[in-house]
């Protein structure tokens, strides 16, 4: 069934002192795809300047601001209305080999080999083939993700931004972003192309119409088996009209919802609040 989701997602910077100036990218607008249609989408900025936007290299929408006048706080509100339908059902899986040479010399490569987050030991690479053996991409996908669900325990505030695959592991908890990345790794590992999807979900599967409810951003992954295919590792299930996709990368780093440079004393963390409303 259908949805069309009013997202709200609204992010605070405060200084200890006022920032001199600052030079931002903010990605929080919805992509228009197959299953999923973003009808409005906007980005405002408190204190008021000029914005614009771009579309960069892994497809994602960029809005870029600069502030040049002295300022002891910062607020970014990104409003979208994102209608999203049921996916379709999943083709049959291609051969390993056929992943194997369709991925040779295509841009499939940048999504093959390990960065800084996702990289792992051999030795997770090992359990991640023992619980692959016999099985075709889109099983291996379900079951390294089971796998590292098992182990790593959605649990907030245990990690940070920068935290690692490995050192998500390691700690057996992290956030949804962890668990893809780790999940990311894994696959690579076995020669799967996987990319990391940045989004939101909305918090409740039967939601009321027009009831504002808090949620978050979100984090999952797409693996190529003939096309790019989304598996949710953190609800081990396969995105649907609860997801909505605002950019895909290598990793967190290609599609950091909020970032940029300032002069200034540094302060505390960013507040960030998302708000879901279903309107249809």
């Amino acid at each position: 069934m259908s949805r069309r989701l009013r997202i709200r997602h609204t992010t605070r910077v405060s200084y200890a002192q006022a920032a001199v100036s600052s030079h931002n990218e903010v990605r929080m607008t919805p992509l228009t795809l197959p299953g999923q249609t973003t009808l409005d989408a906007r980005v405002t900025v408190n204190p008021t300047t000029p914005t614009w936007s771009y579309w960069d290299y892994w497809g994602t929408q960029v809005t870029g601001f600069d502030l040049m006048d002295p300022h002891a706080d910062l607020t970014i509100t990104a409003s979208s209305l994102v209608e999203t339908s049921p996916p379709d059902a999943l083709g049959p899986a291609p051969t390993w080999q056929e992943v194997t040479e369709r991925t040779t010399n295509s841009r499939l490569l940048e999504f093959i080999g390990p960065t800084v987050r996702t990289t792992v030991p051999p030795k997770l690479l090992k359990k991640a083939r023992k619980a692959a053996v016999g099985l075709d991409p889109h099983e291996t996908a379900v079951a390294v993700s089971a796998l590292v669900a098992d182990r790593v325990s959605y649990l907030p505030g245990v990690t940070g931004v920068n935290t690692s695959a490995a050192e998500a592991w390691e700690q057996g908890a992290g956030v949804c972003q962890d668990i893809a990345h780790v999940t990311i790794a894994l696959l690579r590992g076995l020669g799967l192309p996987t990319r990391y999807v940045s989004g939101y979900l909305h918090p409740e599967r039967e939601a009321e119409l027009h009831r504002p409810v808090a949620g978050q951003s979100h984090a999952w992954i797409e693996y190529w088996a003939e096309d790019w295919c989304g598996y949710d590792p953190t609800n081990r299930t396969r995105p649907d009209e609860s997801h909505v996709v605002v950019g895909r990368g290598r990793d967190y780093d290609d599609v950091t919802p909020h970032k940029g440079i300032y002069r200034g004393v540094a302060g505390g963390p960013p507040e960030v609040t998302v708000e879901f409303t279903r309107v249809a």
